[in-house]
């Protein structure tokens, strides 16, 4: 019978079971087998591995002191001597990701462990560690969990056992970026042809060299007279009126809010609240200007730094909204603006 594959599973302290973001900051702990999401790993897995310690951190905490905290993580990593450690999913938890991240660069390059992230494609932690872990695609949610966890579980046990995977194409990880080379049968003029009459007779053969496409976004001109322009606050921040009157979600945005400003110097704590998902809204509902500079802009109007001050303000949730929606509100909102003769915005976020 083959040695079962000793694995260490990374989680964020809410799938630990800690709390959200009011525990941002939770110190790193551990616990000798799964725990949380390990727990359906398990499951998928059988008997072929084990999850031998489950390891977790604030998220906060590790990417606000991350110098501090990996040493720990790897010494806890090392002591369970793992063939493979899984991080995450963290599906595009932004924070979340961006830790997965760095255990996986940890384990590649210092610990030389191999080591399997679960992201969603959008993930920004994807395009920063790529090259440093095997990724595989996972939901957007959490709500995904249950059809992600028999992947990552097959994917984890072949890359403990051999150590690494195969072709992207083939194993279904999310590319890498790196190019082998390899013996074939045919050579290239020969692949080439054979492309070319499937693509004659309707097919669509995988080319053997995807191109990555890079979207060219044209910058704005600069506002030639600031002295006579109309500027508008924009906020990803989440900060909105007493009892969210519009109803906005708190992440994966589809729609935004405009609020009006008008008469107010500030915005004032109490009438406003901060609802975003991804951040510990206390410090910005003590102080909402702290997301919509409505004072500093007012101070700076007096000034003459610029004409006129929009008197309303757009806001939505800036997390987990995937780039077409993304796409399909940025539109929405830059028409509003210019129906308005707005001359340029000012965008805050987290």
């Amino acid at each position: 019978m083959a040695k079962k594959v000793r694995i260490v599973h990374y989680i964020n302290q809410f799938f630990a079971g800690i709390g959200g973001e009011e525990k941002g900051g939770s110190p790193l702990e551990h616990c000798e087998g799964p725990k949380g999401p390990g727990v359906g790993l398990m499951q998928q897995i059988g008997g072929d591995a084990e999850i031998v310690r489950t390891i977790w951190c604030g998220d906060n905490l590790v990417n606000q002191e991350t110098e501090r905290i990996l040493p720990g993580i790897a010494e806890l990593i090392r002591e369970a001597k793992p063939d493979v450690v899984i991080a995450g999913p963290a599906f595009n938890a932004g924070r979340y990701g961006l830790a997965c991240g760095m255990v996986g660069r940890l384990c590649s390059q210092t610990l030389k462990v191999p080591v399997l992230i679960g992201l969603f494609p959008e993930n920004p932690a994807v395009e920063i560690y790529r090259k440093d872990a095997w990724i595989y695609p996972c939901a957007e949610t959490a709500a995904g969990m249950r059809k992600d966890l028999p992947g990552i579980a097959k994917m984890a046990v072949k890359l403990g056992r051999e150590g690494k995977l195969g072709p992207a194409i083939e194993e279904g990880y999310l590319p890498r970026g790196f190019r082998a080379n390899e013996y074939v049968e045919k050579n290239a003029a020969q692949r080439a042809i054979d492309m070319l009459m499937k693509r004659l007779a309707g097919q669509n053969p995988p080319t053997e060299i995807p191109l990555r496409g890079f979207e060219k976004v044209a910058p704005a001109a600069p506002v030639q007279d600031l002295s006579k322009a109309t500027v508008a606050i924009v906020t990803g921040g989440g900060m909105v009126p007493r009892g969210n009157p519009d109803k906005l979600k708190q992440a994966f945005a589809d729609a935004f809010g405009t609020y009006s400003i008008e008469g107010l110097a500030e915005l004032p704590a109490g009438d406003f609240k901060g609802i975003h998902g991804g951040y510990d809204s206390t410090w910005v509902d003590e102080d909402p200007d702290r997301v919509v500079p409505l004072d500093a802009l007012r101070q700076l109007q007096k000034e003459g730094a610029f004409g006129s001050l929009l008197e309303e303000y757009v806001v939505l949730c800036g997390i987990g909204t995937n780039v077409a929606m993304s796409k399909k509100l940025g539109a929405e909102i830059a028409e509003q603006l210019k129906r308005k003769e707005v001359s340029a915005a000012i965008y805050t976020s987290t």
